[in-house]
């Protein structure tokens, strides 16, 4: 990552095209009405800058429409730059329907760079494929949400044999043992996967899941932990610890609320814990939940505040 300082790249399409000041409103904010568009912000002298390029160019590419792709040149975009606090690249923001969704900065892996993009398409309701199978997986989910995780594993666990290269089996087997309280047999299933697929927005949300389940085995009571807060709401920890207990008594809309007020009272409390904690909770819920939604928006807001 390189300090802005002082400025031209290649091609475009449909899917990946050079932005400007003058086309943002309708390269980006209009243009995300209908699909996430990614927007790189770059510079032609920054090294990290022309590896994460082509990276993001060739995840959008495989998207196949699902998402678009912006670059912006920040030297000949200062007003932009300044307006969204861009103080290092590269720096890469999402935008749907017109609101910065999510982000990340500095160069990343490529199978980084894949599940933001596959996040951002699940989050915008794109398709996610499928065959044949995905019936007996929309079975099993249904099954787990009724209650009947150890029927759900036993379907997963199929599927799993039947197709070991779909995410969303393992990912389903893990949130069943999860459900019957068997963490450590999930723990050991996710750490099974195989590397080429581990990566996957499944197997992501399924890994945060077991986070919040370890978490949720030694949360606080959530009254005492709330009269804390109340006592001194600078107390940084117990209203960490608060958001903590009451997702683990499944109230996630004010956790991540009360993780939110931490954000905003002081954003670098305890490295970032609570945007950490925040991003957790986010993978965890499905891709389009509104809770989750509104708490990206929420949080990108005060980022680029």
């Amino acid at each position: 990552m390189i300090e802005l300082g002082q400025g031209t790249q290649p091609p475009a399409g449909d899917l990946v095209k050079d932005g400007s000041e003058a086309t943002f409103m309708a390269d980006v904010v209009e243009a995300s009405q209908q699909v996430p568009v990614i927007v790189d912000f770059w510079a032609p002298w920054c090294g990290p800058c022309k590896t994460l390029g082509p990276m993001l160019e060739q995840a959008v590419t495989a998207a196949k429409g699902a998402v678009k792709m912006v670059k912006i040149n920040v030297d000949e975009a200062q007003a932009i730059a300044t307006q969204l606090r861009i103080q290092s690249i590269p720096t890469v923001y999402a935008f749907y329907q017109g609101q910065p969704i999510d982000g990340f900065q500095g160069a990343v892996p490529q199978s980084e760079i894949t599940a933001f993009v596959d996040r951002l398409v699940q989050q915008s309701g794109g398709a996610a494929g499928g065959d044949g199978l995905a019936d007996a997986i929309a079975a099993a989910d249904e099954m787990l949400e009724q209650g009947a995780a150890s029927d759900a594993a036993q379907t997963f666990a199929a599927i799993v044999g039947e197709a070991p290269e779909m995410p969303a089996a393992h990912a389903g087997l893990v949130r069943a043992h999860i459900a019957m309280g068997e963490l450590d047999q999930a723990e050991a299933i996710l750490n099974g996967v195989d590397a080429a697929i581990s990566h996957a927005p499944e197997l992501e949300a399924a890994h945060a899941q077991l986070q919040l389940a370890r978490q949720a085995e030694g949360a606080g009571p959530v009254e005492d932990l709330r009269a804390a807060v109340e006592a001194d709401p600078d107390n940084h920890q117990a209203r960490f610890d608060l958001a903590q207990a009451l997702h683990a008594h499944g109230q996630t809309e004010e956790a991540i609320d009360q993780l939110l007020e931490l954000f905003r009272r002081d954003r670098d409390w305890n490295g970032d814990a609570a945007r950490t904690q925040l991003f957790t909770i986010f993978e965890a819920l499905p891709a389009k939940d509104p809770v989750a939604l509104k708490g990206r928006r929420k949080l990108s807001s005060m980022i680029f505040a």
